[in-house]
């Protein structure tokens, strides 16, 4: 299939998949121009309850959503022989792919400063209250950098359920998952269990996918009616260092991985997984495209040794397009408050950026969602952001398509790295194109 044809079917799948979405933004633009030349105080208390519930919604399902997925994750190895074989290579892979995100992702928006431009449009008196609440936990922080990394370790697993505090779910999470792999079929109820809460949660996640239309609607509108449609020019920064990360991960990242840690040819690659990758970022839904991600993979000569064990293991866990989006969104975010960026704090948002991107389910909107946990880091939640977050959704959309896109494919370099590594790949497939069928 031709390229401008696998555009196309992307493009159509992203706008038969968010149509609604879509219509919000532009519905949202449109009435908020209007209130910004006529203001009316009622109209604007409901939408912004409208975007505050939104926000709210999208909180409640985080916990759930990370616990139950790295439970399923790394459960769902089944043979521990083959977890430690390939496990080990796994972490080391994609440890490697994800530090080069975040790295990428804070000298990008150090450099640009994308933030700056909406500096203007944040209340004064909430930014001052934002940086003084980051500088006392940073500072909190520093002067107990043993009892920080103690923290991180829970003493009650559901006190800090209780209060929020993910990095220490996060911690229990893993431990609790790995020794659920090891004690064998015994741990089939207790599993069961997670699943069941995974798809729970997956389902209360969509209700709150389709509620994003009129969520994103009343937020584009709160946000074009106190600022004005300039809000896209000072956005526009921001999508900007996205797209120039996002492309410095595809075209220089990616090669360079392949070149120093296997023999597969980069292009010859991504002519195998073009379907998959087109479809990533049309439905922006890595768990979606999972099982054509799989189909081209083993169709093009990736062993399915290799494919069924890296694959949805990487879709699940490990997503560094997400990790340099949250970088670079919530650096966006501490300019536009003014908060000081020392080089704790920037390592800081980059270490928590990878820890909450592998707690990221591959479902639309996930990537924003769990920036709460980076903020939770920080001594803030999403609420208190509010005007902030109110500029990344407004091209939520967009940035969710491309780091799917992103996040699909270092699933399949690093699937492919690992099977040049231990001899289960079959170059006669992947770089012959005529020895095999499109898929779509």
């Amino acid at each position: 299939m031709k390229l401008h044809m696998q555009v196309l079917i992307a493009l159509g799948l992203g706008f038969k998949r968010n149509w609604h979405i879509f219509f919000g933004l532009v519905a949202g633009v449109i009435v908020g121009a209007l209130l910004h030349s006529h203001s009316n105080p009622f109209v604007m208390n409901i939408l912004t309850f409208v975007g505050q519930l939104f926000i709210r919604l999208i909180q409640m399902v985080v916990i759930p959503l990370v616990i139950s997925a790295i439970v399923i994750g790394i459960t769902s190895v089944g043979d521990n022989k083959q977890l430690g074989k390939f496990g080990k290579k796994m972490v080391l892979y994609y440890g490697i792919i994800t530090i080069a995100a975040v790295t990428i992702g804070a000298f990008l928006a150090l450099g640009f400063k994308p933030g700056l431009g909406a500096a203007h449009y944040i209340n004064n008196d909430v930014a001052v209250g934002i940086q003084s609440q980051v500088s006392t936990t940073i500072d909190d922080q520093k002067g107990h950098i043993v009892n920080l990394f103690l923290s991180f370790v829970p003493k009650n697993p559901l006190e800090s359920i209780a209060k929020g505090d993910m990095v220490p779910i996060i911690v229990f999470a893993l431990i609790f998952s790995i020794a659920l792999a090891k004690v064998g079929d015994v741990n089939r109820s207790i599993v069961s269990f997670f699943e069941s809460v995974f798809a729970a949660t997956m389902k209360v996640t969509d209700w709150i996918m389709f509620f994003a239309a009129p969520g994103v609607f009343a937020l584009t509108a709160v946000s074009v009616s106190t600022f004005g449609v300039d809000i896209f020019s000072s956005i526009s920064k921001y999508l900007l260092v996205l797209a120039i990360g996002f492309g410095l991960q595809l075209f220089v990242v990616y090669p360079l991985f392949l070149k120093v840690f296997s023999k597969v040819p980069v292009l010859m690659l991504y002519a195998a997984i073009a379907e998959a990758m087109m479809v990533a970022f049309g439905t922006a839904s890595s768990s979606a495209t999972l099982p054509l991600t799989i189909a081209c993979c083993e169709k093009r000569g990736i062993s399915h040794k290799v494919s069924s064990f890296v694959l949805p293991l990487g879709a699940t866990l490990s997503m560094d397009g997400t990790a340099l989006l949250q970088t670079v969104a919530v650096i966006f975010l501490t300019q536009a408050y003014g908060v000081t960026l020392t080089p704790f704090l920037v390592i800081q948002i980059a270490l928590l950026a990878m820890v909450a991107s592998s707690t990221c389910a591959g479902i639309p909107g996930a990537g924003l969602i769990t920036i709460a946990l980076i903020l939770n880091g920080m001594g803030l939640s999403p609420e208190q952001l509010v005007a902030g977050f109110a500029f990344l959704f407004t091209i939520e959309r967009l940035t969710d398509m491309m780091r799917t896109l992103i996040n699909v494919t270092s699933d399949a370099v690093v699937a492919a790295a690992i099977a040049d590594n231990e001899n289960e790949i079959n170059y006669d497939l992947l770089t012959n194109p005529s020895a095999y069928n499109e898929i779509i």
